[in-house]
């Protein structure tokens, strides 16, 4: 008998695909899935800090096991991910819809998540890389955090929230750019005669903007001209008020959604549980 499944419109393919998405309410698999997953993710974290341990050198085998499994289930999902999207309309057709499917945030997150492996495992064969290189490779594994993600209803309020907030965050990020600039150019000037050492250049002299700017004020680079003590008073007081207007635009983002979220929900007159208007 002959059968062919055709990934695109076969119930199977649907059926993975349904089970690879946040679950929905009453989807047993799904929601299994999902918590293997989450759980997957929370144990290569913890096996990434614990791994670090020196006292725990001996167990680096086991734990490179553990990263091999689970880098096979992450590239299995990854995959699965991309044969079975085209059973959503959005990218039915077999090459584009998959490239565009690919290049969704969660799916760059997916990708990131596995490709430290893969990059390390060519790093032998590259001379040219040091250790450090290696190390560095190594660390990006901390990507399979943010697939957390695609299953965390905090982290996807987040992320609506800087969508919506772009824009202001934006304006405010270029203005304490330009201030630092301005900062750090003046003092640089300033300073310079009377510390050429600390102040050597303008870039130089953006690490005391930025600890100022931040109010962090680590005490390593001070100014000691009166000039450039009376800048620094200044850029002190003007730092303070720049870096809280990201605080206050994603306290006001934070709200709106929280808002919009109630006016979308209902309460149930009989069973008293949330109900979605949408």
């Amino acid at each position: 008998m002959h059968f062919r499944i055709t990934m695109s419109g076969s119930s199977l393919a649907r059926r993975i695909y349904e089970v690879l998405q946040v679950a929905k309410v009453g989807d047993r698999a799904s929601r299994a899935f999902d918590i293997f997953i989450i759980s997957l993710i929370a144990l290569n974290v913890v096996a990434l800090i614990v791994g670090t341990i020196p006292s725990l050198i001996e167990y680096q085998h086991g734990f490179r096991v553990f990263e091999l499994v689970s880098v096979l289930i992450f590239s299995v999902e990854y995959v699965l991910r991309l044969a079975t999207c085209t059973v959503d309309n959005a990218y039915k057709r077999p090459v584009i819809g998959r490239l565009r499917f690919a290049t969704r945030g969660m799916l760059i997150v997916d990708l990131l998540a596995i490709l430290p492996f893969y990059i390390a495992l060519l790093v032998p064969a590259a001379r040219a890389l040091d250790l450090r290189v290696l190390r560095a490779i190594r660390l990006m594994r901390i990507f399979r955090l943010f697939k957390l993600g695609r299953y965390s209803s905090a982290m996807r309020t987040m992320g609506r929230v800087l969508r919506n907030k772009k824009e202001e965050l934006g304006l405010t990020i270029f203005i304490v750019m330009l201030l630092l600039i301005i900062a750090s150019s003046l003092m640089y000037f300033v300073e310079s005669p009377a510390q050429p050492d600390a102040f050597s250049s303008i870039p130089a002299a953006m690490w005391w903007g930025v600890a100022t700017l931040t109010t962090v004020g680590y005490g390593d680079v001070i100014p000691q001209t009166a000039l450039g003590k009376t800048l620094g008073m200044i850029i002190s007081v003007l730092g303070i008020g720049l870096f809280a207007l990201p605080a206050g635009i994603l306290g006001s983002g934070f709200f709106e959604e929280f808002s919009r979220g109630r006016e979308r929900t209902e309460i149930c007159p009989h069973c008293g549980k949330p109900l979605r208007k949408d």
